[in-house]
């Protein structure tokens, strides 16, 4: 049996690690859409490309030199694994705006199919469930309020040593979630059949726990799938 769950829903709500969390239970892959998003966005930094003015030829051809891979649940780009340097403040001011991009988004969300193709899997980011896997088993849509979203950034960023302040990270926040919801590809949002959960008063552990219940109600109990992770 191949299970394929969609995780969506706003920065900040914790998306990254119950996902990871329920891959790891489970003992199938896990995709992080943001980060590819985030990379992309890194590259626009370091070329100094500007996304209000990039022609879709630059776009085509700075394509061409970009691969993603899938290992062992760790994300590669050009064979290099993805870290924290696409977890910046710079990085976050710029990706909505990237992510906006019409060319960006088709061409990501290729690459997303592709990854998440015939293999079980937990994939989260912003249009997993209406757009990338909209024939997933599973939809999860998390939510929770600007404030706590941003709290949760904020102490993230600082246990990482960055240096910022906790209104510049909820500015961020909310900028992020306009541009988000508002763009006109791909704009977040829930999909019709996605279970929405509320973490405003939530762990992680509780989330985690509310989805297995939904998972085991649905499709009686898992323990694991164990299918395709061969990294132990």
């Amino acid at each position: 049996m191949k299970i394929r769950i969609a995780i969506d829903g706003p920065a900040g709500t914790g998306k990254s690690t119950v996902a990871k969390k329920i891959a790891e239970k489970l003992g199938i892959d896990y995709l992080d859409t943001g980060a590819m998003y985030r990379a992309i966005a890194k590259i626009f930094l370091d070329r100094k490309l500007n996304p209000d003015e990039i022609s879709e030829k630059t776009l085509e051809e700075l394509f061409k030199e970009i691969k993603f891979d899938l290992k062992c649940e760790k994300l590669y780009l050009n064979g290099k694994p993805l870290g924290d340097e696409i977890r910046n403040p710079e990085v976050g001011k710029v990706v909505s705006k990237v992510a906006s991009l019409k060319i960006v988004r088709e061409k990501l969300t290729d690459i997303q199919k592709r990854l998440s193709e015939n293999r079980s899997i937990v994939v989260e980011g912003r249009d997993i469930g209406t757009v990338v896997l909209p024939n997933a088993e599973l939809k999860i849509f998390l939510t929770a309020s600007a404030t706590e979203r941003a709290k949760r950034r904020f102490k993230e960023l600082i246990s990482k040593g960055l240096k910022i302040s906790f209104q510049e990270v909820l500015d961020e926040i909310l900028q992020r979630d306009k541009l988000d919801s508002s763009r006109e590809v791909a704009p977040l949002k829930p999909a019709e059949d996605s279970i929405i959960i509320n973490t405003d008063n939530l762990t992680i552990e509780q989330v985690v726990e509310k989805i297995f219940e939904i998972l085991n109600s649905k499709f009686g109990r898992l323990v694991s799938i164990n299918e395709t992770n061969n990294c132990q």
